[in-house]
């Protein structure tokens, strides 16, 4: 059922112009949808259907299998080896061709598996709507199919519901929603009906119920008010499809070094041709293939294949360390980050509520443990106490398990709480103090409750025993519980004149560490009362408080540690309160936990201030989603390489701007996951340390790579240049660079690949965001490499011809000459950035081995083995011109390192 274009503009004019129906009476609300208590009828509803369409979010179009495949080609580099195959083709050099074409192809296949996942974040967020709701139509409550649902619609959801759309609460007993799916804030929301003036963070909108959201206590009724892209969560997903998503550092630097490697081979290449037909004169034919050798030789053809599978490599590492890549360029990006930006829900936390304190009259009772479990010690000034010791203790754990809703289940090691987070927090601690929750629940039968309300801001109960005793029990606000209470239980059990001002300084303490305080009280009444009212809540006896957290993850504050090591500033960006913000912050170790910025403050910040403020602050509270993209963004620009990490929708925009977005695993939103470049599997923060050094690591690797490879290259592109400008016959022919390129990268390249991480990686500051791949030190090392591959390899190939050896022979020990060559110079980029050269260094890894062996292997069968003699143009090798070949290698190593260490000398001096 379709919208026309003229009814999906006046929909999308009146999403702009209505924003504020939280501040508006229930009244109104009716009135300007043209709806009643009841419902619409249905013959409304389905041409109010026809004008808003389905309550669902648009899809954005996604390129084909085909299409995504044929996008592993678009490399400039790619381009120049399809059209050199293009031309060994023309020239009936078939080998030559199937060679160059089976590495273009294995490289698509590599990155078309490796990166086959489409861009599904919209499905993900799409898939949150609710696939039924409850609804009044005709005045009669049915239910629907969710996407249904349009603009008047009266809605009913109560506990375990996910709310189906954005709703104006009408009617509200005892509601409260986890919102933290679009508010980062861990606690549940208490809702109601009454109107909320002003434009505030949207999770202080209590008369609003937003689509995706689940119901965790009480039951409600509302209007729709908005459905599909015009709810909070449309809007999200809205951004998250117009978020530029930026290129990793990796793939802009290979595509820059792509386009100028290319341009310098065309270059010379054309030079070459024209020199050496015009000035020698030499055969057209002949020449143009020697210039395709020379094109083939200085092209890196297994440089995307060796990347990818490097990077293939680094991405099974993170899986062994709980971080899955979803886009292989990520994994070195991680390695390169300069700041996280950190959500505190579920992220540094745990997202599960704790009772911490305990304030009795004796004073300050810390309770220790971990989330939900029901075990932990309780101490007084540092001594662990008994529970039964202190009978104040044992009257706050039976009001801790009677005036509460909330149950605790096991499932293998781990707990979690059916109901409120905070009345699970409760019965742990209740646990804690040797009271348990069933037997208690058994022993005192609950006769009747008032539920909480957001308006009166208290729960309260009547418990009646087997003993003909009853009490009412009553939790709720400080200052709400604390107006209600005439006495306070004493230190000696007995009852003192409650004192306000002593509460209010420990409630200040207590919630300056950013814990939420409840209050609990309570008062014996006759056995025979049965119904409990409001205005029974009177004369009360105060137990004591609690102050609850949702605690830090126990490795968060060991992995911001290790961040600060790493010169990585770590920033959280939540939508909790600021104290609660602050409080984590300081307990994790953030370098500036104590400077708040809230949205609001964010919103009069103009983009110069805000520039100013990301870099002074690490903490920033009652964020939106337009916040963290901002945030992010201001980052960005002063050449800041960022990480977001999110569980929520409400990070899925920020996820995908960021450079390296990080997604939780187990509590996070299949949205957030499908936006993100890695996913934590164990929702762990200290995995993203783990990721880091792996990414760093990486990226170390892919930098010997290269090293390794373009002096090579460089080295066989100066051997073929020197023999076309002097009219020399090539010294090796085109299919044996094809053979030295395949064989080497193939074996001794992707050796590389398994290289470990260096002691040092997580005492090395980030790589700056534009820091080049071919900085200075790697062309002088390259310029000096390549020279003595020239002279090397000419040095025994005019040897060879001088002795009179055959064409074939020569060209061959030039062939193995360039190929013992690479494999000490192999040895040596292993170490490039050893200070000191000793057995440590000289000692291989297990691929290093292996890879040498099997390249030995392949290099005597085609010296040796006649069939490939015929193929590649080769001749057997005598004894002692083969040790004359393995003593080139040698002495390259020694000329290369005797150099590198006068250089580091040289540098040390200097610094």
């Amino acid at each position: 059922m379709k919208a026309s274009q003229q009814d999906r503009q006046a929909v999308a004019d009146e999403a702009r112009i209505i924003e504020d129906w939280h501040a508006a009476s229930a009244e109104s609300v009716l009135g300007t949808l043209q709806s009643a208590p009841g419902g619409l009828a249905e013959d409304d509803a389905l041409a109010r259907l026809q004008r808003h369409g389905y309550n669902r979010l648009p899809e954005a179009p996604r390129p084909g299998v085909f299409a995504r495949f044929l996008a592993q080609f678009h490399n400039i580099l790619i381009y120049v080896l399809l059209a050199c195959a293009g031309v060994t083709a023309l020239l009936q050099h078939w080998v030559d061709t199937i060679v160059i074409l089976a590495v273009v192809f294995a490289n698509a296949m590599i990155g078309f598996i490796q990166e086959g996942k489409a861009e599904s974040a919209m499905d993900a967020i799409r898939r949150i709507l609710a696939p039924q709701a409850s609804v009044y139509r005709d005045g009669q409550r049915r239910s629907i199919a969710a996407d249904g649902l349009v603009p008047g619609d009266v809605v009913f959801v109560e506990a375990g519901d996910k709310v189906p759309a954005d709703l104006r609460l009408l009617q509200a007993h005892g509601l409260s929603a986890q919102e933290a799916i679009l508010t980062g804030e861990s606690v549940p929301v208490s809702k109601r009906s009454d109107a909320v003036a002003g434009m505030p963070p949207l999770g202080d909108r209590t008369s609003m119920a937003f689509a995706g959201t689940l119901v965790t206590a009480g039951q409600g009724r509302g209007v729709v008010v908005a459905t599909g892209a015009h709810t909070e969560l449309g809007r999200i997903s809205g951004m998250l499809a117009q978020v530029e998503e930026l290129t990793t550092p990796l793939v802009r630097q290979m595509q820059g070094f792509a386009r100028w490697l290319t341009f310098l081979i065309l270059a010379l290449s054309v030079v070459l041709l024209a020199y050496g037909y015009f000035v020698v004169g030499q055969d057209f034919a002949e020449l143009f293939m020697a210039v395709v050798s020379l094109a083939v030789s200085a092209i890196p053809e297994g440089l995307p294949a060796v990347l990818s599978i490097t990077l293939a490599l680094g991405a099974q590492a993170m899986a062994r360390r709980n971080a899955i890549v979803r886009r292989l360029p990520a994994i070195e990006t991680i390695g390169s980050v300069s700041v996280i930006c950190t959500d505190k829900t579920g992220t540094l936390t745990r997202n599960e509520m704790m009772v911490v304190s305990v304030l009795g009259a004796r004073g300050l009772y810390a309770v220790e443990g971990t989330g939900y479990e029901p075990a932990g010690a309780v101490r007084l000034d540092t001594a662990q106490v008994e529970p039964g010791e202190h009978a104040v203790l044992d009257e706050l754990a039976r009001a801790f398990a009677l005036c509460n809703d909330a149950t605790l289940q096991q499932h293998d090691d781990a707990w979690t709480v059916a109901g409120d987070p905070m009345e699970g927090a409760l019965l742990a601690c209740a646990a804690k103090l040797g009271t348990n929750a069933h037997d208690m629940r058994t022993e005192w039968t609950r006769t009747d409750a008032i539920p909480f309300d957001a308006r009166h801001a208290y729960m309260a109960t009547l418990n009646h025993d087997h003993e003909h005793r009853a009490f009412i029990l009553v939790k709720g606000a400080p200052e709400r519980i604390l107006a209600m209470c005439m006495h306070q239980r004493a230190a000696d059990g007995g009852d003192e004149p409650v004192a306000p001002s002593h509460w209010q300084r420990e409630i200040d303490a207590v919630a300056a560490q950013g814990q939420r305080v409840l209050a609990f009280a309570q008062r014996a009444v006759e056995p025979g009362q049965t119904v409990l009212e409001h205005s029974d809540l009177a004369r009360l006896t105060l137990l004591g408080m609690v102050g609850m957290i949702d605690p830090p993850r126990v490795e968060a504050t060991q992995a911001v540690a290790e961040c600060r090591t790493a010169g990585i500033r770590v920033k959280m960006i939540t939508g909790d309160h600021a104290k609660t913000a602050a409080a984590i912050g300081r307990q994790v170790g953030l370098v500036n936990a104590n400077t708040v910025l809230t949205g609001s403050d964010l919103d009069a910040l103009g983009d110069a201030a805000l520039a100013a403020a990301v870099n002074d602050c690490d903490v920033f509270a009652r964020t939106s989603p337009t916040h963290k993209l901002r945030l992010v963004t201001a980052l960005q620009a002063q050449g800041k390489t960022v990480a977001m990490t999110g569980d929520g929708v409400n990070d899925a925009p920020a996820l995908k701007r960021a450079d390296i977005g990080i997604a939780m695993g187990r509590k996070g939103s299949e949205a957030a996951r499908e936006a993100s470049d890695l996913v934590l599997a164990d929702d762990n923060f200290a995995s993203i340390v783990a990721a880091v050094r792996e990414g760093r690591t990486v990226y170390n690797n892919i930098r010997k790579v290269i090293s390794w490879m373009l002096p090579t290259n460089a080295g066989e592109a100066l051997i073929i240049s020197l023999a076309l400008m002097a009219g020399f016959a090539l010294p090796v022919i085109p299919i044996q660079i094809l053979w030295i390129n395949l064989v080497t990268e193939a074996t001794l390249g992707l050796a590389l690949a398994f290289e470990p991480a260096d002691a040092a990686t997580m005492r090395q500051a980030p790589r700056p965001r534009h820091a080049a791949i071919l900085s200075g030190a790697l062309v002088w090392h390259i310029a000096l490499v390549s020279l003595l591959f020239l002279g090397f390899t000419y040095g025994v190939y005019l040897y060879a011809i001088g002795r009179g050896y055959p064409l074939e022979l020569a060209r061959t020990l030039a062939l193995n000459t360039i190929v013992v060559l690479e494999l000490f110079h192999l040895f040596f980029i292993r170490n490039i950035d050893s200070p000191r050269l000793g057995w440590h260094a000289l000692k291989a890894t297990p691929a290093v081995w292996l890879t040498t062996g099997i390249l030995v292997v392949a290099q005597l069968a085609v010296t040796y083995v006649p069939a490939l003699q015929a193929v590649f143009g080769t001749a057997a090798v005598p004894m002692a011109d083969a040790l004359l070949v393995v003593g080139t290698g040698v002495l390259l190593f020694a000329i290369v390192e005797t150099e590198k260490q006068l250089r580091l000398r040289l540098r040390s001096r200097h610094a």
